[in-house]
């Protein structure tokens, strides 16, 4: 079983509030102090293991561009990159969700007017 905290008590409490913090902390025991935690380790790399930018390219027949969303080779889509939303698609799906609640006309005219440009 894993070693346990004392109980201890804040100082400069109002009246019958320190018996109370103790009986509290009888009631449900203090777990392990995280000092004894095991700590994690980060993996380190050893020089020299990573590849030097002046290394020749390990794939020859692939365009620079590829998995952006411009020029020859797959777009970002293509290449499996996630893409974050526009701040203007984030606006308009709230707008969505707004008018699902509250339709009123000018909502749902603005909805029509720039939710299908996106």
């Amino acid at each position: 079983m894993a070693e346990q905290l004392p109980i201890s008590t804040a100082t400069n409490q109002q009246y019958g509030m320190r018996l109370a913090q103790q009986k509290s902390q009888q009631a449900v025991p203090m777990g392990e102090s995280p000092v004894s935690a095991p700590q994690q380790t980060t993996p380190t790399v050893r020089p020299g293991s990573l590849t030097p930018l002046t290394a020749p390219t390990a794939r020859p027949n692939e365009p620079i561009t590829a998995g952006a969303n411009f020029g020859p080779g797959p777009t970002a889509m293509g290449a499996g990159i996630p893409m974050m939303p526009s701040q203007e698609a984030m606006a308009i799906d709230e707008l969505r969700q707004i008018a699902q609640i509250f339709p009123t006309d000018d909502l749902l005219d603005l909805l029509d007017t720039y939710g299908n440009e996106l």
